[in-house]
């Protein structure tokens, strides 16, 4: 992917970098658990899976899940980052994941910018959103 310079205070600096990934990690015994609720609750396919790590890749971006040795427990703060998901449908993802016994902390709701949003817990108590663009 090619991209334009940036010009910073009148002068052309490297271009900006763009994101490649998020990495959600966790401790080794809850690893299994976190996961599997990507992979088989929410439906999200593995490109790579190791002991300790599984990446799911949606173009050159790669969501992972990794064992650190110093993570430790569910998240202190879950809403500090928020991991979205967009859906085709949020109504029937709401649905098949509330049957899963997925606690949601805000059902499918409206937004100002055209979509919706629906606001859930995994098992390590970070924070996903579902979004359903317009």
């Amino acid at each position: 992917m090619t991209r334009a310079p940036t010009a910073r205070a009148g002068r052309v600096s490297e271009p900006a970098p763009i994101p490649a990934g998020v990495i959600i990690w966790t401790e080794s015994s809850r690893f299994a658990t976190l996961a599997n609720f990507y992979e088989h609750t929410l439906g999200l396919v593995p490109a790579t899976r190791r002991p300790d790590h599984v990446a799911f890749a949606f173009g050159a971006f790669r969501l992972t899940i990794g064992v650190h040795d110093e993570v430790r427990g569910r998240a202190i703060d879950p809403l500090r980052l928020m991991i979205n998901l967009a859906v085709e449908d949020i109504d029937k993802s709401f649905m098949r994941l509330r049957k899963l016994g997925v606690p949601f902390t805000r059902p499918p709701e409206p937004e100002p910018w055209g979509g919706w949003i629906a606001t859930l817990s995994d098992p390590d108590g970070n924070t996903v959103q579902l979004l359903q663009l317009p």
